[in-house]
C-alpha cells in the first residue's frame, strides 16, 4: 500500500499456529537509500521479495534494516536478508535488544512456561514432528548481528527524515518510527489495530504493559496523518483521539 511519497505498507501472510495470519512491514526510500523496517516470520523472504517488487523498490536495492524489537515475526527475515542479497543491508536495533537480536540472549518472552504454552495452544490436528519444530523454533530464534544502534540517546537514523521514537513495554527496548514528510507514525509492536479502532496489545504480549501504556504519551504532540500497525495494518484518522482514549 503506497502511503505517500517515500513510503510504503507491505502485507505478508502467513499461517502461525495452525492460523493464517497478516504482518505488515514497512518499506522507506530516500535518494539512493532503501529502508525496511522489521523483517517478517522466518521463510517469508520470497514474500518480501513480492511485496517490495510490487511496491516499486526490489529486493536487491534494500540498504537499510531497522528492527523495531526482537520478536521472531519482526526478526524472522533478517538471516536471509543479511546473507542472501549482493550487498549486504545495514541493520538498526536499539542496545536493549541487541543482545537478544544478535542470539546473545534468550528472547525475553521465551520463558520454558511460554514455550509450553505456545504448543499447547497448537490446533490438535497439528502433527507431533510439527510441533517439535515449532519447539525448537521459539527456542532457537532467528539472529544477526546489529550494525547501528537506533534510539535511547543515539540520534542517528538510517533516513534524514526518519525520527525514532522510544517505546519500551511491549519488549525493553522498543521503537517506533516517525516519518516526518507524510505525518506517519510506524508504531511497531506499540499499538495493534483492532476494528479499525488503535488498541495497546494484549498486556499478556508486553514485557510490561504499564510502561507500554506510557510510551503512548510522547506521541501526544505529534503531528500524525496515519499509523501503519505491524497487525491490523494502517489507521487513517483522529489519531490523537484515540491516544487520549487509551492514555484516559
Amino acid at each position: 500500500m503506497f502511503i505517500a511519497n517515500g513510503i510504503a505498507m507491505l502485507e505478508l501472510r502467513a499461517v502461525v499456529m495452525g492460523r493464517t495470519t497478516a504482518i505488515h512491514p514497512t518499506l522507506l526510500w530516500r535518494d539512493d537509500r532503501v529502508l525496511l523496517v522489521d523483517t517478517g516470520y522466518p521463510g517469508q523472504l520470497p514474500l518480501l521479495r513480492e511485496a517490495m517488487t510490487e511496491a516499486g523498490r526490489p529486493l536487491e536495492s534494500l540498504t537499510d534494516v531497522l528492527l523495531t524489537h526482537q520478536d521472531i515475526d519482526h526478526i524472522g527475515g533478517l538471516p536471509g536478508l543479511r546473507d542472501g542479497l549482493p550487498a549486504r543491508p545495514v541493520t538498526w536495533a536499539s542496545a536493549f535488544e541487541r543482545p537478544y537480536v544478535q542470539g546473545e540472549k534468550l528472547l525475553v518472552k521465551i520463558t520454558p512456561d511460554a514455550v509450553d504454552a505456545a504448543v499447547a495452544a497448537l490446533p490438535p490436528e497439528v502433527p507431533d514432528d510439527k510441533r517439535a519444530a515449532f519447539r525448537q523454533a521459539l527456542l532457537h530464534p532467528p539472529s544477526g548481528p546489529v550494525d547501528r544502534l537506533i534510539g535511547y540517546g543515539h540520534a542517528e537514523a538510517p533516513l534524514e527524515d526518519v525520527e525514532a521514537l522510544d517505546t519500551p513495554g511491549h519488549t525493553p527496548g522498543h521503537v517506533s518510527l516517525y516519518h516526518r514528510p507524510s505525518g506517519t507514525l510506524i508504531a511497531g509492536d506499540a499499538l495493534v489495530l483492532e476494528d479499525g479502532r488503535l488498541k495497546l496489545p494484549d498486556a499478556r504480549l508486553n514485557s510490561d504493559h504499564e510502561q507500554a501504556r506510557r510510551s503512548l504519551r510522547q506521541l501526544a504532540g505529534l503531528a500524525i496523518a496515519g499509523v501503519v500497525c505491524y497487525h491490523g495494518g494502517y489507521f487513517k484518522g483522529d489519531v490523537q483521539a484515540q491516544l487520549r482514549e487509551l492514555l484516559a
